[in-house]
């Protein structure tokens, strides 16, 4: 309380009471009006849950206060505690700072703007009889606004920036105006320092070649570090909606890295970023001319009868799509087994990505693609939306308010790094899958005129989930075991769609739920599903073995550039590099 003296507020008035009553009315009043504006209609409340709502809400301000007053308000040496249960007693990583507890006058404006958030959250819930997209989109809103309005996002109303503040003479508030004039300027949000990395140096640093290139995607064969490797190789497809390098951070974050030392022949797909000159790419042309071609040119190289394939998020999707139109040509077993990593085919219960989904934001998307392509920068915003606490407003605070500079963060930098998507293809698999749902209908969509069945792959797959997944959650991620007929091993990963995945064993992070025999639901598995702490990598690679462990020498075409393909370039590709 000693570092505050110097900045005592006073106990707000009536009329200010007054004010910030109306100003939630008004607010509350806008959000709900938006939401019937979307369905139609008027929104359609239940009276009694409402009345209940809005009489606990007085009810638990107006003790707020009197605790407040009863306490000596302003004056007081200790905080009125707030009530076991209440939306103010609970952690919050947002008022760590403890004047927010501490000083009377923050600790009055954290838990009533708790109160004010539970309040208006319940209500966003309380409505009933529309669809049940409409009120996702609803509490959607509303998560997003209450967010965005606490007052930790302020630099009057935060006294961690009141008071770097004070102390610096405002330096920070320099500081920060600098970082967001130049986050204007580039059209993104930083996260960390772009400066202490460089893909090819400390990240995407894992020794290859690139032995072949397409206007589409470049081929990289990584350097074996064992002598001997197994004969299946593994080909890796990462999403092009991101770097590849997420798969390839620092040498002990790297998947890449670690599969390789496994005694693994590791091949990975570097997509190209989209300019003008892709506009009229489609999904057909990621599976036939950009999946289905990398399949070819690994098995003719080695000359082997499959691969070991993992698709990433989209390129998972794709994989299906891939493994479903082999199938259907009878060639299913050029791919001996198949990894999911975070993929979904099913989009019925999709996320909160969905609900940016409707021909409005389809009709916008289109209009940002007017060159035929669409900025990484737009993409990258609507996953940092999924999580604004956390991507936006965090960063608001740090960089902005209290003029931190920026940490060194390799996955961060990698967040940030974004790559464009082909206008059509990017409009077509919002509308085709996350819309319409069309993968799981068979027949539904068809690639170079070959219809697509999910049902007739019968490829051993290997199917990853984590568990705080916010782009592609497990419930979503799960439904892939109903459509393939082939053996599945489902797990679940701690931690969620980048963490889960990137959890090298030496870090000894997190945790993985598996079961020895298949469930037939995810509240089964769950049920059932046995935790092992650490990473799920080591369970990984004992699957990958059971369908094949004949172990072949380097040499020859095992070597990067040393067969049919010479090498064209140091990995990790100018693909990766192109902005």
């Amino acid at each position: 309380m000693d570092r505050l003296e110097n900045i005592e507020p006073h106990i707000p008035t009536l009329e200010e009471m007054q004010q910030w009553t109306q100003v939630v009315g008004r607010a509350q009043q806008l959000m709900l009006e938006q939401a019937a504006g979307a369905t139609g209609r008027h929104l359609p409340f239940d009276p009694q849950t409402v009345a209940q709502i809005q009489s606990s809400f007085a009810h638990e301000g107006m003790a707020l206060w009197q605790r407040f007053l009863d306490a000596g308000g302003m004056f007081r040496d200790q905080p009125a505690p707030a009530p076991e249960g209440s939306p103010a007693a609970r952690k919050d990583r947002r008022f760590a700072d403890p004047a927010w507890t501490k000083h009377p006058f923050y600790d009055l404006i954290r838990q009533s703007y708790l109160l004010t958030s539970d309040y208006l959250t319940r209500l966003a819930d309380a409505v009933d009889g529309i669809d049940p997209r409409q009120k996702a989109r609803l509490r959607f809103a509303t998560s997003g606004f209450v967010d965005a309005m606490a007052p930790s996002n302020f630099a009057f109303t935060n006294p961690a920036v009141m008071e770097k503040t004070l102390q610096s003479g405002g330096e920070n508030l320099v500081k920060g105006l600098q970082h967001m004039l130049a986050d204007l300027e580039k059209g993104q949000l930083s996260h960390t320092d772009g400066t202490a990395f460089e893909v090819g140096r400390n990240i995407a640093a894992t020794p290859g070649k690139v032995i072949r290139e397409t206007p589409l995607y470049q081929l990289i064969h990584y350097e074996p570090t064992t002598d001997k490797v197994l004969e299946t190789p593994l080909l890796i497809f990462p999403p092009w909606i991101n770097r590849f390098y997420i798969l390839d951070l620092s040498p002990e974050k790297s998947f890449v890295q670690w599969a390789v030392d496994q005694g693994l022949s590791v091949f990975l797909v570097s997509w190209k970023s989209a300019d003008a000159s892709m506009k009229d790419l489609i999904w057909d042309d990621y599976i036939q001319r950009g999946q289905i071609d990398a399949i070819d040119t690994v098995r003719d190289l080695l000359g082997v009868k499959n691969v070991h394939a993992i698709g990433y998020c989209v390129a998972g999707t794709t994989l299906a799509a891939t493994l479903a139109l082999l199938a259907a040509r009878g060639e299913g077993d050029k791919v001996a087994s198949a990894t999911f990593f975070t993929a979904q085919v099913d989009f019925s219960e999709a996320g909160d990505l969905s609900l940016f989904i409707d021909d409005e934001q389809l009709a916008l998307v289109e209009q940002l693609s007017s060159g035929g392509y669409l900025d990484g920068r737009y993409m990258a915003a609507t996953f940092n939306m999924l999580r604004g606490r956390d991507l936006i407003w965090n960063y608001v605070v740090n960089n902005y308010l209290l003029g931190q500079d920026y940490p060194p963060f390799d996955l961060l930098y990698w967040n940030g790094d974004t790559t464009n998507l082909p206008a059509r293809w990017h409009k077509e698999y919002l509308t085709r899958l996350y819309r319409d749902n069309l993968l799981v209908q068979p027949g539904a969509i068809s690639v170079d005129g070959t219809p697509l069945d999910l049902r007739r792959i019968e490829t051993p797959a290997y199917v990853q989930a984590g568990r705080e997944d916010h782009i592609a959650p497990v419930e979503s991620v799960w439904k892939i075991v109903g459509h393939l007929s082939g053996p599945v091993r489902f797990l679940l990963a701690g931690s969620g769609h980048i963490a889960g995945v990137i959890n090298p064993p030496a870090a000894g992070k997190y945790q993985y739920w598996s079961c020895a025999q298949p469930q037939p639901t995810l509240d089964d598995f769950l049920a059932a599903a046995t935790e092992t702490r650490g990473s799920w990598w080591p369970d990984w690679i004992e699957w990958i073995r059971g369908h094949g462990e004949k172990n072949v020498p380097v040499r020859g075409a095992r070597k990067p550039g040393k067969g049919r393909l010479k090498a064209l370039e140091d990995a990790p590709g100018t693909y990766v590099k192109s902005r």
